[in-house]
């Protein structure tokens, strides 16, 4: 009875964890709705058509090894709509292949034609992306730092649209929200931009529009220099250094504008072991920023209560794939133990909090689907497809994503693997040959195959468990789990996990 008591404990606690974060969703999809609601205020703006408002505006390019998408970018960028006497490019290029040579002479090109535009490079690549953009600090002119990652497609107007903002002095960044230049090219490509659509929607706003943290993005996003200079400037002690920045300036007191309004388009990865490469980075990020800034967040006076609670969550975010996977594999011992000792089916009902976890979920995702591709019965029902495909999904990355949240939370280090990218918009385009694919299969992949087999069991025993014909409550989420980790473990297999 002592190891049924600590399943149940374990169990009940990630749960309970769970439920809490589905909360503070909720909570934020309240404040989403008043923010859409509520009257636009009015707010001081550079006057960009009078010469002694517009400011000097350096754009930084932090590159490493791009070969598919760096022509795309350069001539993307030189067509950005702003005075050529106020605007400087830095390709901060951290390249080792032939990439290098070819990305000069693309420049020397621009330079031709008489764009202000540098080529920076370094011998190495010291605190990787965060060392690049520190290292273009130095000689940026620009009071304004624009940031663009190598598969960012920003529109002629973006500047314009972003950099008057700053005229309110308090303002620190400016972020604009992501679009998917290739969404529809697969499944994995539509899951990966469901969720990404929800973090820019709900969440952003959500915050945003009630004065909590919000993080600038890594790209897309303008900074004010001497907000910078002031917050530290740029470390490469997590993998995740934008939100480190993100939190050391909000605890300096700068505002952050979220622009839902302006779309900035990318590139998603279109395979899978590009997608882990960057979900990686990103979980095992977060629990980093949660160990150096917690403290710091809790422990400051200017900071009230609930922006304090929805920071924790926020830096919590990626521990929450954690706690799903350790209910996905308690899950199981838990029905048979629910089904062989009959005076504790009340308690039991602990179960319930996923399913309202899930519907509250459910509830938060449809509202940031709505605002972007509208309501309707037809678009109702496509979105509850997607949403049961995309939750899948996630709970299929769980094990992958653990790996790396513990490994942030237990500090451990690791390289700055930045996500390969393609150079595909259509079904037509092909990832096969691309270079920086790996070739080897994690042995992670493995095991990921043998969580699907023990869902599979988690389904069989359905049918078998207790005296009354079974028991089918957790039989929808042995199901997903079972599709989940299917599509992980296949997609890993035949795309080079």
């Amino acid at each position: 009875m002592i190891v049924e008591t600590i399943i149940i404990a374990i169990y009940s606690i990630a749960l309970l964890l769970i439920f809490f974060y589905a909360l503070a969703q909720l909570n934020l999809l309240f404040n989403y709705l008043s923010a859409r609601k509520s009257d636009t205020e009015t707010e001081p703006l550079f006057d960009l058509e009078n010469p002694s408002e517009t400011p000097y505006v350096t754009i930084q390019l932090p590159v490493y090894n791009e070969l598919y998408v760096m022509e795309r970018l350069l001539e993307n960028i030189a067509q950005l709509d702003y005075p050529s006497d106020k605007l400087e490019i830095q390709v901060l290029d951290d390249s080792t292949d032939e990439s290098l040579q070819q990305t000069a002479r693309h420049i020397a090109q621009l330079q031709d034609q008489g764009l202000n535009i540098k080529h920076i490079t370094r011998t190495n690549r010291t605190g990787f992306k965060a060392g690049a953009l520190k290292e273009g600090l130095k000689t940026a002119q620009g009071e304004f730092i624009a940031i663009f990652d190598a598969d960012f497609l920003p529109k002629k107007n973006w500047l314009r649209s972003t950099i008057p903002y700053f005229k309110n002095e308090k303002i620190g960044v400016v972020q604009t929200r992501w679009g998917h230049l290739n969404k529809n090219y697969s499944l994995l490509t539509r899951v990966q931009a469901f969720a990404l659509d929800a973090h820019f929607t709900l969440e952003q706003v959500g915050r945003n529009s009630r004065g909590h943290f919000i993080n600038f993005n890594g790209t897309a996003g303008v900074w004010r220099k001497t907000c910078i200079k002031d917050a530290g400037n740029w470390e490469g002690d997590t993998l995740t250094e934008d939100l480190d920045l993100s939190y050391r300036a909000q605890l300096k007191q700068w505002q952050f504008k979220y622009l839902e309004e302006v779309e900035t388009p990318a590139e998603l990865p279109v395979v899978i072991s590009a997608a882990r490469s960057q979900q990686f980075r990103w979980n095992k990020g977060g629990a980093e920023n949660f160990q150096k800034m917690a403290k710091k967040v809790l422990s400051n006076e200017h900071i009230p209560f609930k922006t304090k609670l929805h920071s924790i969550i926020h830096l919590l975010n990626s521990t929450m794939f954690l706690n799903i996977l350790i209910v996905a594999i308690l899950s199981i011992p838990m029905l048979y133990i629910k089904n062989e000792y009959e005076h504790l089916k009340m308690y039991f009902f602990v179960m319930s909090f996923f399913v309202i976890s899930t519907i509250i979920f459910f509830i938060c995702y449809w509202f940031s689907f709505k605002s972007i591709y509208g309501g309707g019965i037809r678009n109702f029902l496509r979105y509850t497809g997607m949403f049961f495909t995309f939750f899948s999904i996630a709970m299929g990355f769980s094990l992958h994503n653990s790996i790396a949240v513990i490994e942030g939370h237990l500090g451990k280090k690791s390289e700055f693997i930045r996500t390969p990218k393609f150079n595909i918009n259509n079904i037509r385009d092909s990832w096969k040959g691309n270079k920086y694919l790996k070739d080897k299969i994690s042995p992670r992949v493995f095991v990921e195959g043998l969580l699907m087999v023990y869902f599979a069991f988690g389904m069989y025993s359905a049918f078998v468990v207790g005296d009354q014909g079974g028991d089918f409550g957790l039989f929808p989420f042995h199901l997903m789990l079972f599709i989940g980790f299917g599509f992980v473990f296949f997609k890993s297999l035949t795309s080079k996990a």
